[in-house]
């Protein structure tokens, strides 16, 4: 089989197509055959040797993938049979080949009505959204939520979790484009976050009283504003950071507000267990729609990793061996 794997320090140059043979599930594993992945911004860091400081190479990188079950090592759970559509979370051999390894837990049914491209597009996104608004922040009902960067994949499965869910949604993105599919997702007001003075647009929509729920995609830059923008009592989540960032407590202080971290990496095994369940259930309803903003072969990695890298990708690329 066909593959992509990292070779060692370098980057998007040190990643190399190989061929090699198709490996075999062990006890409580899957053998799932490939048919597209997707690219987080997680696995971007991974390859440019900033996400774990312990790399062994070779690897391939992704968990994020689609396919059919080929082969069940030892599982009695009668979804994972041989021929089943499945998504993935996690793989043990990286899905950035046609087939990969996947821990049983980390392969879940696809319904009919999901292709294999919006399959590959939900694994992390979607566990990451529904985990910042209902597992850290702890949304309630009636609560409003502003989404800081709302076109990137894990922005838009959280708006459409909390227009799910009844809460009043806001969000910001930086093209007019990602705007307009922010909306199209269910946010009611959408500002560009480009706009120095999107900060004050935020607050007046919300009569100044600010919001009960931040989730941040863009901490470095954003974390400050989102201390002055919440409510008494508000909540940010930190989904997303490229580096430092200055803020002023007294902002927590007035408000009484938290600053909460997540990592899905992270999670017990409980609420990864319910968050995929919550997928599930997102799917069966449609509240659950991956927006899919490039499919790209497979030998195109890095060019893929070129535009993530650039941040200006709306929805999710997907890769198709």
């Amino acid at each position: 089989m066909k593959l992509y794997e990292l070779q060692g320090p370098g980057g998007i140059d040190a990643l190399a197509l190989v061929d090699k043979p198709v490996p075999h599930p062990g006890k409580n594993e899957v053998l799932v055959r490939l048919t597209a992945a997707s690219l987080n911004y997680r696995d971007l860091l991974t390859v440019k040797g900033g996400y774990g400081s312990r790399q062994k190479f070779p690897l391939v990188p992704l968990s994020d993938g689609a396919g059919v079950v080929e082969a069940v090592g030892d599982d009695d759970d009668d979804r994972l049979r041989a021929g089943a559509d499945v998504y993935t979370s996690g793989s043990i051999t990286g899905t950035y080949a046609e087939a990969a390894i996947c821990p049983a837990q980390q392969v879940h049914p696809l319904p009919a009505t999901v292709s294999h491209a919006e399959g590959a597009a939900l694994g992390v996104p979607y566990a990451t959204a529904w985990r910042a608004l209902f597992q850290r922040a702890a949304a309630r009902p009636g609560e409003s939520v502003l989404v800081h960067g709302a076109s990137g994949a894990v922005g838009l499965a959280t708006v459409q979790f909390a227009t799910a869910a009844g809460l009043p949604v806001y969000g910001t993105a930086g093209t007019v484009g990602g705007r307009a599919l922010v909306r199209a997702q269910g946010a009611t007001h959408v500002v560009d976050h480009g706009d120095p003075a999107h900060g004050d647009q935020l607050l007046a929509l919300t009569g100044g009283r600010g919001f009960d729920l931040v989730v941040e995609l863009r901490a470095d830059t954003n974390l400050g504003l989102d201390l002055r923008l919440l409510a008494a009592g508000g909540r940010a989540i930190v989904v997303g950071s490229r580096g430092p960032v200055e803020v002023n407590p007294r902002d927590l202080m007035q408000r009484e507000a938290d600053v909460r971290g997540l990592l899905l990496h992270n999670a017990p095994a409980d609420e990864l267990t319910a968050a995929y369940e919550a997928i599930e259930r997102g799917l069966t309803a449609g509240d659950a729609r991956p927006v899919i903003a490039r499919t790209l072969p497979l030998a195109d990695a890095a060019e893929a990793h070129r535009a993530l890298a650039a941040g200006h990708v709306d929805g999710k690329l997907v890769l198709v061996p």
